[in-house]
């Protein structure tokens, strides 16, 4: 069996499921299976650049991390990767910043992490590389010799064409992508953007699931991510998910409670949100008294002018319904700016009679998934999701909603808090089936199949180089 090598942004903690979220889990088990390195930054900035490699073993894994200097950090990370890709990748070109020294420190940190990572890799080794951090990786690799499969999953959306152009250098990190064997996207909308770009505007051809530019070809299909439903099924009965319900449904007393979990993000539809509960509000003046929304939404890029700013609206937002509508014994907004632990927040979810995830793109969202292995199959609650969401492809039992349209959303939230309990159940139970079909491990594994195949035909993008080189080992000497 091939050895596997995960290159992200961050590594995860290894085998702390309390701390530890889905994709970490799966990527761990994956290691654990093959015998691997998990490699990517420590999250520690130095003043001046450091590329020495920390190692840490666990059994067949290893975590091999590097620092990144402050200059890096600030061009590659905050700079490119989250004011350029990130709204951009999201449909936001209003909120993309632009700066060629952000660019260059971008392919700086892709090159110097592939040179980090380049002695590492075996002769045998499979790369799985993730997101939008790293798009110029495999370029890099195969500059330095590497001809082994290399894979890229995107977690995000992959934005239109028409949107992608408006980016100088938007040729260049579509190139780099096909030096990659396998691009990975979470639905097949986000693949057919990627092939329209392809086509119309790069000038290549596509057949069947292999695009052809640059003289090269890359086998692009698309691999909705799940979660892991057993665990987070488990956290909801534990000890601490069951704490959790019978305090929040005691506090309830019978009344109803819709809840969000979000990080604090411009993408998820937040404002839209609490619009949207308002206007319930408003229009049916029998929940009120009656029915509460809790959102947690943790603080992220707490350094970012946009993030500041979405924080302090959703504040003013919150205290301006609660002045309007609240009670001596009821507040209609509870809004909580920290992390819980995921047996606490399976345990919220359970307790909520409605799940509202509303974000405005969102490359698939794994808290509707939660929510729905969350419930009780007696007494579950409903979705209400996005059609925004990639999730929303694949779970068409929920109700779907436009988060743009404040008065269909409060519509949809007084319909599901109204719905009766055998449509409920009959929600709940196909939307458990696909969440449960279609898990953590059936994406690990059917991206890993793919990627194993390519090893298998012996034909990679790395072939190419090694033709031009010389070079026929799995990294340069």
């Amino acid at each position: 069996m091939s050895r596997l090598v995960v290159v992200s942004n961050r590594v995860g903690p290894i085998g702390d499921a309390k701390r530890a979220g889905g994709l970490a889990i799966a990527l761990v088990e994956a290691l654990k299976t093959s015998g691997g390195i998990w490699f990517g930054w420590t999250g520690e900035t130095t003043e001046e650049p450091d590329s020495r490699l920390k190692l840490e073993s666990a059994g067949p894994l290893t975590l091999a991390t590097v620092d990144l200097s402050k200059a890096d950090h600030e061009d590659y990370y905050n700079g490119f990767a989250n004011r350029s890709l990130w709204p951009l990748f999201h449909f936001r070109t209003g909120l993309v910043q632009y700066d060629r020294q952000n660019f260059a420190g971008y392919e700086r940190v892709n090159a110097s992490f592939a040179k980090s990572l380049l002695p590492l890799i075996q002769p045998d080794d499979l790369i799985w590389v993730h997101d939008y951090h790293f798009l110029l990786f495999a370029e890099e690799l195969r500059k330095l010799g590497c001809t082994r499969p290399i894979g890229h999953f995107l977690h995000i959306p992959f934005p239109p064409r028409e949107l992608l152009t408006t980016l100088p250098h938007h040729e260049q990190l579509v190139q780099a992508l096909f030096a990659f064997d396998i691009l990975g996207f979470q639905t097949e909308h986000d693949r057919d953007r990627f092939f329209d770009y392809v086509r119309m505007e790069a000038g290549g051809s596509i057949l069947g699931d292999k695009a052809r530019c640059f003289g090269r070809t890359v086998t692009a299909r698309h691999f909705p991510i799940g979660i892991d439903a057993d665990n987070f099924v488990e956290f909801a009965e534990s000890e601490e998910g069951q704490k959790q319900f019978t305090s929040m449904r005691d506090m309830l007393r019978g009344r109803k409670q819709v809840i969000g979990v979000d990080r604090l993000d411009y993408t998820k539809g937040l404002p839209e949100r609490f619009n949207a509960f308002e206007r319930m509000l408003e229009d049916h003046p029998d929940k009120r008294g009656q029915t509460s929304l809790l959102q947690v939404a943790p603080p992220s890029r707490s350094d970012v002018t946009e993030y500041q700013d979405l924080r302090l609206e959703l504040e003013g937002m919150a205290g301006h319904i609660n002045g309007r509508f609240a009670e001596f014994n009821w507040t209609p907004i509870r809004y909580l700016n920290r992390s819980f632990a995921r047996q606490a927040l399976a345990g919220l979810c359970r307790a909520s009679h409605v799940g509202l995830v509303t974000p405005l793109r969102d490359g698939m969202n794994l808290v509707a998934k939660e929510y729905v292995a969350a419930q009780d199959p007696e007494d579950p609650g409903v979705l209400v999701l996005s059609r925004f969401a990639g999730a929303a492809k694949q779970m068409r039992d929920a109700v779907i909603i436009n988060p743009y349209d404040v008065q269909g959303m409060s519509d949809a939230l007084a319909r599901a808090l109204d719905m009766p309990l055998e449509e409920r159940k009959q929600r709940h139970q196909a939307l458990l089936k696909n969440v449960s079909d279609e898990d953590i491990g059936h994406w690990r594994t059917t991206y890993m199949d793919a990627l194993t195949s390519v090893e298998d035909s012996g034909v990679t993008g790395g072939s190419i180089h090694a033709d031009r080189s010389g070079t026929s080992n799995g990294s340069a000497a």
